[in-house]
């Protein structure tokens, strides 16, 4: 089952790091920001994970639980988080579920190779458990701003 903006998300079961179980009920009553990114320790996503870290005190001052997702295990996803000192939990999503759900698998060409990559995607779920935004494809540079902006306007309405 697809998401659409403005239905609740559909039925998910997910494992984070800390031993976090993330379900589509599991923060109702919280503003969640889901980041879907391609890949632990890579520029691109490193570069991503550190400004949401940077920012992470403003996310939850507006009422907001912030979860990273991608394919990476969660051995990779400790170390990932321990290394760039990440306050928020990582999704495995090992068997691409979430990542299937949320339509952000996609066709790259890499190295000149055709390969199935995660497009770096970000949705905000409103409290009442009911998708708000989404943000696909998009670039790293001032994203981060653009969400928080989008979380504090869903505080304000609220």
């Amino acid at each position: 089952m697809a998401i659409v903006v403005n239905k609740p998300l559909p039925e998910f079961e997910a494992n984070a790091t800390g031993g976090v179980k993330v379900t589509n009920t599991s923060h109702v009553g919280q503003i969640v920001v889901l980041y879907f990114y391609p890949k632990d320790n890579t520029p691109g996503c490193t570069t991503e994970a550190m400004q949401f870290r940077d920012k992470y005190k403003d996310f939850v001052k507006a009422g907001a639980v912030v979860f990273g997702v991608s394919r990476d295990n969660m051995k990779s996803h400790d170390e990932f988080k321990t290394k760039l000192e990440l306050p928020f939990e990582l999704i495995a999503d090992t068997e691409e579920k979430m990542c299937h759900m949320f339509g952000v698998v996609k066709n790259k060409i890499m190295y000149g190779k055709k390969v199935k990559g995660i497009e770096r995607s970000t949705f905000l779920v409103g409290a009442d458990g009911i998708l708000k935004q989404e943000w696909r494809g998009l670039k790293v540079p001032g994203h981060v701003d653009e969400v928080l902006k989008a979380v504090k306007l869903l505080k304000k309405a609220a």
